[in-house]
């Protein structure tokens, strides 16, 4: 249930962690409209779409410190009627947030005594986009592999032995019986950032990586389709293990599912290409219509409070991130190459902005990419466990993860500017 592994890769760019974990930790451990184990069991529903084990054995963990009913680990059919509903928006918000419309928001507040609040809404929207971007992360930068056993991550794994996060970052002692004690205190409330950092080590890239370029062109041929406006779009194929170690208790018991499975329906639906849609489908996403700046902000933020302000820091403070490097090996402008890779993530979801060249994108990235950009964005499972370190031999690590957090906050302004703008049209 540590969250080390994330923030070793996020403290390349320290501003940023310290901006994550602010809101991460108000999300989940702060006064808001959803209890604390149903927010870890959302959390739980969320990763589980994209087959996270990183994610979904901390937040069991984390939902059963809270006070969480250990009967929830078996699976959907074991939980209240009322956060199995909200199963189906999890659904479409990871794979094909472009289908959500105001009858979804409308079924989930208008059921009799399983319906749900605005707030309560929001809360949960927030949540299941924040753990599907977290999710983009975790199989980009090698978390997930880091995690398994036998695993070749992109991590050097620190020497913890058996210490608890806090223990790890604050060198502060945390018995058991503490945890007992503290079961709905965040994990994540006592560390120091200094002492993380100091603990954080560089990380060895390999520098020898043709015959993986191969096979992952191999796979762009097989899975390409062309993209409106943006140009290639590629798939790459895997098997994806679904199997979940088994996990203990703060009191020694064996809890958790054998596999994610029990904790999605519908295991089919998966991300399609926007540009590939029925012609009677939506429309394309304007942003000049409905803008995170302009209309998602102040909505968030009137229904829960204080999470706009949050989220609205961590969107400017990844804009902010210096990437002069990455900039002058493409020959533009640090802003330019940014404002390319964030498009073409909107792009693949069906968001457009009026005042953008999109054949800027075609000049700016290259073809793989747009490949590793669109794999991490749309079905992060089927990353490799060899692409972060094998892959773009010409960027510094520290580069590597700037890109990964673009995707991930990319990502969660999407989903969150699709389901905010169905809850206003609901709410109009």
């Amino acid at each position: 249930g540590r969250l080390e592994a994330v923030t070793q890769q996020m403290g390349y760019h320290p501003q940023y962690l310290d901006s994550f974990l602010k809101m991460q930790h108000y999300l989940m451990h702060m006064d808001g409209p959803l209890p604390f184990d149903c927010r870890h069991y959302i959390a739980i529903m969320a990763a589980a779409r994209h087959q996270c084990r990183y994610l979904v054995n901390l937040h069991v963990l984390q939902f059963l410190r809270a006070g969480g009913d250990p009967q929830w680990l078996r699976g959907l059919e074991f939980i209240p009627p009322k956060l199995r509903n909200l199963n189906e928006i999890n659904k479409i918000l990871a794979h094909r947030p472009w289908l959500i419309t105001k009858e979804h928001i409308e079924k989930l507040l208008k059921i009799s005594e399983w319906s749900w609040s605005l707030a309560e809404l929001v809360h949960a929207v927030v949540l299941l986009a924040h753990c599907h971007a977290l999710a983009s992360f975790v199989f980009g930068c090698g978390c997930e592999q880091d995690e398994g056993l036998g695993g070749r991550g992109s991590l050097k794994p620190l020497s913890l032995g058996n210490q608890c996060f806090c223990e790890a970052t604050a060198s502060n002692s945390c018995s058991q019986e503490l945890l007992r004690i503290n079961r709905k205190r965040s994990l994540d409330s006592c560390m120091e950032l200094d002492s993380l950092r100091e603990r954080m080590q560089r990380i060895h890239v390999e520098t020898e990586g043709r015959e993986e370029m191969r096979l992952l062109q191999q796979d762009r041929e097989e899975g390409e389709g062309q993209g409106a406006e943006v140009g290639v779009q590629a798939e790459c194929h895997s098997d994806p293990s679904v199997g979940l170690s088994p996990l203990a208790d703060p009191d020694g018991e064996v809890t958790g599912a054998t596999n994610l499975a029990c904790y999605t329906q519908d295991p089919d639906f998966g991300y399609q290409d926007f540009a590939r849609r029925d012609e009677d489908q939506t429309q394309v996403f304007r942003v000049q219509d409905y803008s995170w700046e302009d209309h998602g902000f102040s909505l968030v933020n009137r229904l829960y409070s204080d999470i706009g302000h949050l989220l609205d820091e961590k969107f400017r403070m990844v804009d902010g991130l210096q990437s002069s490097a990455m900039a002058k090996r493409q020959g533009c402008e640090p802003s330019v190459f940014k404002r390319g890779i964030w498009n073409y993530i909107h792009c693949m979801f069906g968001i457009r902005y009026d005042d953008y060249d999109y054949a800027e994108v075609n000049q700016l990235l290259e073809r793989m990419l747009k490949v590793y950009i669109k794999t991490v964005t749309c079905y992060p499972e089927k990353t490799n466990s060899e692409m972060f370190d094998r892959f773009w031999k010409q960027f510094k690590h520290s580069e590597k993860v700037h890109v990964n957090l673009l995707i991930l906050e990319a990502r969660m302004q999407a989903e969150l500017l699709y389901a905010l703008q169905a809850i206003t049209q609901y709410m109009i």
